[in-house]
């Protein structure tokens, strides 16, 4: 079976199921201060969880929700049910599913599904990135001062992103902070951001769509510099034009903040 055919499949399958419980009551929860999580999240990466063990009955999988689950061959899934779960609760349609496989390690194929916007992004390395089908390709855009980038953060660490989203404000010519990050991630593949950086995240946000972006033509790396460890709970992602210039810009606020 094709591992990208499946997970895009599949991630379209949830993104349904996600559609068709979004207007029921909330069972919502909170895993930390402002980290929802709700009865929606959970009932999708059961769907998923599910649908992986029957077709690929030796792989890992790593889901946000319910953790590792064992496997006993050099395969992975690493999977976010719902991206962008306070968007969803509150029915804002900023949301999707992010699904991503790997092999001995190496992302090779990734899909994202955001429902609500009829949006499909898949990717396999070396084959290029595809939104609803059709090739694309991170922006032209050469400076900083041209470009609208975007951010995340938990607003009860604003703290740490707050002096950050300030200094880019200045400097970019639009910021945006939307709540779904691994959808952030793809919308810089298809060229519509030209950048974005988070901390505090898990693989599941960012391994999908820094497939995509790379695939796309851009560049994904940690916030301090150096390759993505996807692990890490840092990126900084964009277009490569302005990947140094972003690099330099986060880093006078670092250095400020020393």
């Amino acid at each position: 079976m094709d591992p990208l055919a499946f997970i895009t499949a599949l991630a379209q399958d949830a993104g349904a199921l996600l559609c068709e419980r979004l207007d029921d009551p909330r069972d919502v929860a909170e895993k930390r201060p402002h980290d929802l999580v709700t009865d929606a999240d959970r009932a999708s990466e059961a769907l998923i969880v599910r649908r992986v063990r029957e077709a690929f009955p030796n792989a890992a999988i790593l889901g946000e929700e319910s953790g590792v689950h064992a496997g006993r061959s050099d395969e992975r899934f690493v999977v976010d049910p719902l991206d962008g779960t306070t968007n969803y609760a509150h029915r804002y349609p900023l949301f999707c599913v992010s699904i991503a496989y790997e092999r001995a390690g190496v992302v090779e194929a990734g899909a994202i599904y955001a429902p609500m916007l009829r949006e499909l992004f898949t990717a396999r390395r070396g084959g290029g990135a595809t939104r609803n089908g059709a090739p694309i390709r991170v922006s032209p855009v050469e400076r900083v001062a041209d470009a609208m980038v975007c951010t995340g953060f938990n607003p009860a660490r604003y703290s740490r992103n707050g002096p950050y989203f300030a200094h880019l404000s200045d400097r970019a010519q639009a910021v945006r902070r939307d709540g779904s990050a691994a959808l952030d991630l793809a919308f810089i593949a298809a060229g519509v951001y030209d950048a974005f950086w988070e901390w505090d995240l898990g693989a599941w946000d960012v391994a999908a769509g820094a497939l995509l972006i790379e695939e796309a033509g851009g560049r994904a790396g940690a916030i301090e510099g150096g390759a993505l460890d996807i692990a890490a709970g840092s990126i900084l992602a964009s277009n490569g034009r302005i990947h140094t210039e972003m690099e330099q810009l986060l880093g006078e606020v670092s250095r400020d903040a020393r």
